[in-house]
């Protein structure tokens, strides 16, 4: 049997990078970073579609930086939201091609007392959550059953820009951090989407739009203090890091957050036959992996 054809997009972010260190035997993959893919480009993605003719797309390529989208809104949109079209779009062309796309729980506005499922109201606070639910809903409309959106939160990897790795470099420099305790969410590894991602990629008849998150709930602030001891044990810091809890409103951003953007991954396990991994769990796994680097 032939490999099924598979297009990465954003294949040098974190969730890319760790599509292409767990892809499973049975798929043939061309991996495309944003220098190699500009999804922006519609002329290009439906070059770069045609050319490689995919039975399946990955978007893993995102504008994520949440703050400074409220100043580069074009930007955002270009790559949150008319990026995934122009996928959608040039996957409507290939025969049967399926198109799985990455989105995020700051579509939400926070203000739910429970985590979050699929069909839920969405309503975002910021540009980045806008553009990330424009982006969902052209994948929608343009693939209707051939497209998946899978919603995450709080990514992280041993590369990369994320929170994990600013709290270790601040933690090193300053010794203490002060960071936000009344927005809760669920910490992430891009390992763990990735395993989702592939296999929605073995289950045709997976469509619609899924959460995926580890398990549990934390906030800014436990999620900064499991990395302090973590980072500890594994000989990542040289001393003890004092984190301190503090309110939103002591650390104001240019972005508005969920103050609870935990999401209900039921759906995604029942479906795809996967249990996540307790956040700190997967937590533990990627200190452990960059001690070892």
């Amino acid at each position: 049997m032939l490999p099924v054809k598979v297009l990465v997009t954003g294949a040098s972010g974190q969730v890319g990078s760790a599509l292409l260190a767990s892809a499973p035997d049975g798929f043939e993959l061309r991996a495309l970073t944003h220098t190699q893919l500009d999804i922006a480009d519609a002329r290009a993605v439906h070059a770069a579609v045609s050319d490689y003719r995919p039975q399946i797309i990955i978007n893993a390529a995102a504008y994520t930086a949440v703050d400074q989208a409220e100043s580069e809104p074009f930007m955002a949109d270009a790559i949150n939201a008319q990026g995934p079209q122009h996928l959608a779009e040039a996957a409507y062309t290939e025969d049967g091609c399926r198109l799985i796309h990455i989105s995020s729980d700051y579509v939400f506005n926070g203000r739910a007392t429970q985590p979050y499922r699929p069909g839920d109201a969405t309503d975002p606070l910021s540009v980045y959550g806008r553009t990330k639910l424009a982006g969902e809903h052209s994948v929608l409309a343009a693939l209707g059953a051939r497209a998946v959106i899978l919603r995450t939160a709080w990514v992280y990897a041993p590369q990369g820009r994320n929170f994990m790795l600013t709290m270790l470099r601040l933690m090193r420099e300053r010794g203490a951090v002060r960071v936000v305790a009344d927005q809760q969410g669920t910490p992430t590894a891009a390992a763990s989407i990735a395993r989702a991602l592939w296999r929605i990629a073995d289950r045709p008849q997976v469509h619609g739009v899924l959460h995926w998150t580890d398990a549990g709930v934390a906030s800014w602030y436990e999620f900064a203090a499991a990395i302090a001891d973590d980072a500890l044990a594994a000989g990542l810091l040289g001393q003890p890091a004092v984190v301190t809890p503090i309110a939103t409103a002591d650390y104001p951003t240019p972005a508005h957050r969920p103050a609870n953007s935990v999401l209900d991954s039921s759906d995604a396990i029942a479906q795809l036959g996967l249990a996540p991994a307790p956040w700190r769990v997967n937590l533990r796994s990627a200190l452990t992996q960059l001690s070892r680097a």
